[in-house]
C-alpha cells in the first residue's frame, strides 16, 4: 500500500490518542520507519501489522479500527490535497459509488503501483443499491463499510449499510446493501 494510507493511519491515531500512543503502536508493529512517504509503495504486510498492533494497544477489534479508518480516510484524503481525485463531479453518494472504478483509474495515474479494488453497483433503485467489492487484499471489507459511512457524511445523505455477502464465508467478494433513509439516488 502507498505511504498515504500509513500516514492516514498515523494521523488518525495521533489526532485521537496522541503521539505517544502512535509510537507504542509503531514499536508493537515492529515498524522502524519514522516517516512514511505518501507516494512510496510499502508492503501490504506492514499496514496489516500496524492495524494489528493498534488493535492490541487500543484494545479495539481490528474490524472496528478498519471501519473507523475508512470513515476517516474519506475526509483525510481531501485534507491531504488529494480531494481533486475523489471528485468526479457527482452530486450524490450513489453516483460517486457508481464511478469508483473510474476514480481509481485516475488515481492510478499519480500512483503507478496502485492495486485498486473493484466496485460494482447493481440492483439500483430510488432508495437503495448493492455495492459489490472485490480485492486481492483480504480482510478490508470493514474499511469499505467505513468509507461508505464517510461518504454518507460527505454527501449529507444518511444511509443504512448492511454487509450482505461476506468474503470470509467462502464467497469471491463482499457486497453491501446501501439503503437511503431520505432523498433519492439521483439529484
Amino acid at each position: 500500500m502507498y505511504g498515504l494510507v500509513n500516514l492516514a493511519i498515523e494521523q488518525m491515531v495521533t489526532e485521537t490518542f496522541g503521539e505517544a500512543t502512535w509510537e507504542r503502536i509503531r514499536t508493537e508493529a515492529d515498524v522502524e520507519i519514522e516517516t512514511f512517504i505518501s507516494l512510496e509503495a510499502y508492503p501490504d504486510e506492514l499496514t496489516y501489522r500496524l492495524v494489528a498492533a493498534a488493535s492490541r494497544v487500543l484494545d479495539t477489534p481490528p474490524n472496528d479500527l478498519l471501519e473507523r479508518f475508512g470513515e476517516y480516510w474519506v475526509l483525510y484524503t481531501g485534507k491531504a490535497g488529494y480531494g481533486y481525485l475523489m471528485d468526479p463531479s457527482t452530486s450524490t453518494m450513489a453516483e460517486f459509488l457508481m464511478h469508483l472504478n473510474q476514480m481509481h483509474r485516475r488515481i492510478g495515474m499519480a500512483f503507478p503501483h496502485l492495486q485498486p479494488p473493484r466496485f460494482d453497483c447493481t440492483h439500483i433503485t430510488e432508495d437503495s443499491l448493492r455495492l459489490e467489492y472485490r480485492s486481492d487484499r483480504p480482510g478490508l471489507a470493514p474499511m469499505v463499510r467505513g468509507l461508505i459511512r464517510g461518504l454518507s457524511v460527505l454527501f449529507s445523505q444518511p444511509a443504512e449499510i448492511e454487509h450482505i455477502v461476506v468474503r470470509e464465508d467462502g464467497n469471491d467478494h463482499d457486497a453491501f446493501l446501501i439503503r437511503y433513509r431520505s432523498g433519492s439516488l439521483h439529484a
